[in-house]
């Protein structure tokens, strides 16, 4: 069994996976191939670099296959401070992927147009086009939804942070920080407004508190745990 400051480091390495498995399909790939408003050369760079997109999809998938056991690494690094609190983080973390592996179908239905099967040669170039942009559209509206589930996650998380007493409760008000963050994101996603302007870049200043926790994790780990911080029920 581990102790509070291995699993601390194991829960880190985990989000540091996490991060580095996921840019690659949820930054880097999608701007070198999507062009925002222009179907046909979106279009163009997936058929000429269909490799590339398909491996974006291995890495949102995978990505959330690490993000559902850092929920779990989670659960176990705080379930002795508060379960009611760690079993919210988890089951957040949870809700999560099955919306990112739904949204991923929407990249591979884009994939399966732009290839122009016989099956579809009822639609000309230029409607197939059109047709795989709106479900890459999509696909990015869907990070909408799921930007919910990866805001509200971070309440728990932070608030069992400052409970804890084995990490710095700075870190939980980081994480409380960029919960609110993530969640002026997700509104001003879900509802495009002319303050979206002014909210963005505040959200995008405390998006950086979850960075700054999941480094201390990997870094320093825990304290090791005090033998009971709380009852087990919340």
């Amino acid at each position: 069994m581990r102790s509070t400051r291995q699993q601390a480091r194991f829960a880190g390495l985990l989000y540091a996976l996490m991060v580095v498995t996921g840019l690659p399909g949820l930054i880097f790939i999608p701007k070198a191939l999507f062009v925002y408003g222009d179907a046909a050369t979106t279009a163009a760079h997936i058929r000429a670099s269909e490799t590339l997109l398909r491996l974006g999809i291995a890495s949102e998938l995978f990505h959330q296959v690490v993000f559902l056991y850092l929920g779990l690494a989670l659960y176990r690094l705080f379930e002795s401070v508060n379960r009611s609190a760690a079993v919210q983080l988890a089951i957040l973390v949870a809700m999560s992927v099955p919306i990112m592996f739904l949204n991923a179908m929407n990249e591979l239905a884009a994939l399966v147009i732009v290839g122009a099967p016989p099956f579809l040669a009822t639609f000309s170039r230029p409607q197939l086009d059109s047709l795989a942009y709106l479900f890459l559209r999509i696909h990015g509206q869907g990070f909408a939804v799921v930007w919910v589930f990866w805001s509200l996650w971070l309440v728990p998380f932070g608030i069992l942070v400052l409970r804890s007493g084995f990490l710095p409760k700075i870190l939980g008000v980081l994480l409380l920080l960029a919960a609110a963050g993530d969640m002026a994101t997700a509104v001003t996603s879900l509802f495009p407004m002319k303050l979206a302007t002014v909210i963005d870049p505040i959200a995008r200043a405390l998006a950086p508190g979850e960075l700054v926790a999941a480094t201390w994790l990997l870094v320093f780990g825990a304290r090791e745990a005090p033998a009971r911080v709380e009852t087990v029920a919340a």
